[in-house]
């Protein structure tokens, strides 16, 4: 029986996964206790953050790459959903309608509803499914669902600058990949595009293919991971220096979100050369506003490297630096403080001025 798209998203919301990278955020989906996603998702790493609905924020390792059909499977301990995902048995015809789920710009648990422009398009040798559902970047590695609620693709590319030109690999693609990665009854598999070998990672030497002699690239970048440079591995190596977790930490190669009790810390990193650490933690209240203004500008006076702001009617508390002055100790004090008082000023505002306390989602 076909259901409607709300209907669909809220059925099979558990098994939609938001996948973060140092470059960039994507989707992926729960099935045969697996998270499935694109490869460009996965970004040549050999680990990624997750999170979901039941999925709090966790390192989670890649242990499939297959740069040929654009997938990378992720291992995690998955909780089976309520309502679990499965590949459709219907053949996918023109016309039909779809639905893609993903997050879109980082807007969580998006569904958009299209048609199939076309069942079979050719890219590249590999068959694609065309579609006029709008995916965006943050779309990639999610499920492209029929009005079963079945899975008929994974959504992975657009063309840019075209008119809700999207293009999702096929089902058959997927369970191929899958059923062969686990016929090697190995974890760490590399698919190699040229000869489309299965190679574990430890068998392959200097980045070549084992079997064909071809360079991997997917092999270089795992090998390599991700390495902050300059400014952003002197913050990181600070924030780790307070024990903070700063892959989990981590939203982009510029920007950190840390949840210290009711508040939340974000640091971020511009192109200019400023970093800005602060905490949006209170609206001013309805009444007492001059004595709370009074007991801010008294706080500014001896908090060091700190200081209270406000924009529009949000009480901020900040820390400010040209990366060019930022030093490990003094960073690590500023950093420190900014973590120690933003909970602490956050419940001083909100039980003893009456400022409002602030809704904001777990995740973003």
């Amino acid at each position: 029986m076909a259901l409607n798209t709300q209907l669909i998203l809220e059925t099979y919301i558990e098994n939609i996964i938001q996948i973060m990278t140092p470059y960039g955020t994507g989707s992926g989906f729960i099935i045969d206790n697996m998270i499935i996603t694109n490869s460009h998702v996965a970004s040549g790493l050999k680990e990624v953050v997750i999170s979901s609905k039941k999925i709090k924020r966790a390192i989670a390792p890649v242990i499939y790459d297959d740069p040929y059909y654009d997938l990378a499977f992720i291992d995690f301990d998955i909780n089976t959903p309520k309502n679990p995902l499965k590949f459709t048995t219907k053949m996918v015809e023109d016309g039909d309608t779809t639905i893609a789920i993903g997050h879109p710009y980082g807007l969580n648990y998006t569904a958009t509803e299209g048609i199939v422009s076309r069942a079979s398009r050719l890219q590249d040798d590999l068959e694609y499914i065309q579609i006029d559902a709008a995916i965006n970047p943050g779309n990639s590695g999610g499920p492209l669902l029929n009005m079963d609620g079945d899975i008929i693709g994974i959504n992975t590319f657009i063309i840019q600058n075209a008119n809700n030109l999207g293009f999702a690999l096929p089902y058959f693609y997927i369970q191929e990949a899958i059923t062969a990665f686990k016929k090697t009854g190995k974890k760490n598999i590399i698919k190699c595009r040229s000869c489309k070998n299965l190679i574990e990672e430890k068998e392959i030497k200097n980045d070549y293919c084992p079997e064909c002699g071809v360079k991997l690239e997917i092999a270089k970048l795992r090998r390599k991971g991700y390495n902050p440079v300059g400014a952003t591995k002197l913050l990181e190596d600070i924030l780790s220096s307070l024990n903070i977790n700063v892959t989990l930490a981590r939203r982009s190669q510029a920007s950190w979100k840390i949840d210290k009790g009711s508040a939340r810390i974000n640091i971020n990193y511009y192109e200019n050369g400023i970093i800005i650490g602060d905490t949006k933690l209170c609206a001013i209240p309805n009444k007492n506003i001059e004595k709370t203004y009074d007991y801010m500008l008294s706080q500014n006076k001896d908090l060091s490297y700190l200081q209270f702001s406000i924009n529009e009617n949000s009480i901020y508390l900040s820390y400010l630096i040209v990366d060019s002055s930022l030093t490990f100790n003094e960073g690590q004090l500023a950093i420190k403080r900014l973590l120690e008082n933003s909970d602490k000023y956050d419940d001083i505002l909100i039980n003893e001025f009456g400022a409002i306390k602030l809704k904001r989602d777990e995740e973003e």
